[in-house]
């Protein structure tokens, strides 16, 4: 077995996804936070955090640091870097972190806006715990106590379907199944461990699209406060009939006064279905799939 401390070319394992929340005896279920998944390599002496992708974000959060203090041996916790706002997650607080280039400002919301992160499993500690169950890996990690930047994710009983119902009346982003007996497969997608988003589904106005190679753009608008308010873009295939629509419609100012991309715009009398999972601060959908032409 590789030694996952000392080389790091690796990604953590990821999950399957269904659409439905379920009830098992064999599974424990979590929340599923709206943040950056996240491994961290925490010794007495220093701390890497690296990214899904193997993208090193060490300096991006130096209140991280804080997790050495917590460590005797060499550790690796995987988990989801989360930014905090009126005590839900916020993703567009957290992208604001992420972007964040300039040194001295990065101090300042470090101590000022300071993340957490979310521990949901423990991968090493001075051995590889990969081939443990889960179960047997949450026993450890429990060993850790919670301070201000971290907090071990909270594990719920077997009732997925009345966790998700939670989750959907405080429009939380999903929940994750985990198998109790699963066992970590580094570089691999497995379906012992499931996660089951809060998917919002709606009706949009096309106003406009961007031409691509093989897909257009949907400009997406909304009715409100008696004028459209742009939403957003959705991805569209060009072999679905509403581009053949769209291409045949006459071309028209663009109603969504937001909004200056070059682009064909229409008048807004077609609807297409969307599904999302939030929108941000500006109303903009995030994680938009295309689901359809729709009739009103």
């Amino acid at each position: 077995m590789k030694n996952i401390w000392r080389n790091r070319d690796w990604s953590p394992m990821l999950l399957e996804e269904i659409r439905e929340p379920f009830f098992s005896e064999e599974y424990i279920f979590e929340m599923k936070f709206d943040g950056v998944r996240a491994l961290a390599f925490v010794s007495k002496n220093g701390i890497e955090v690296r990214s899904r992708n193997g993208k090193d974000m060490t300096s991006l959060f130096p209140e991280l640091q804080e997790l050495c203090s917590m460590v005797s041996k060499n550790v690796i916790f995987d988990g989801e870097i989360v930014s905090i706002e009126d005590g839900v997650p916020s993703f567009s607080k957290l992208q604001n972190r992420m972007h964040t280039k300039n040194a001295h400002k990065i101090k300042t919301d470090s101590v000022e806006k300071p993340v957490k992160f979310i521990a949901f499993d423990i991968l090493y500690e001075d051995e590889n715990l990969c081939d443990k169950e889960l179960l047997e890996r949450k026993r450890i990690l429990d060993e850790y106590e919670d301070n201000e930047v971290f907090v071990k994710s909270k594990v719920y009983g077997s009732d997925g379907i009345a966790l998700f119902k939670e989750i959907k009346r405080l429009n939380l982003e999903g929940i994750v199944a985990k198998r109790k007996d699963g066992l970590y497969h580094i570089d691999e997608r497995t379906d012992d461990f499931i996660k089951i988003k809060n998917i919002k589904v709606d009706e949009f106005l096309v106003c406009g699209y961007i031409e691509k190679e093989s897909v257009v753009s949907l400009l997406l608008g909304e009715e409100g406060d008696g004028k459209l308010v742009y939403a957003g873009k959705v991805t569209m295939g060009k072999k679905n009939e509403l581009y053949e629509k769209l291409k045949k419609a006459k071309e028209s100012k663009c109603e969504l006064s937001e909004v200056k991309e070059a682009a064909k715009y229409v008048k807004p009398t077609y609807y297409c279905r969307v599904e999302y999972l939030e929108k941000t601060k500006a109303g903009h959908l995030r994680h938009a799939v295309f689901k359809g032409e729709c009739e009103r």
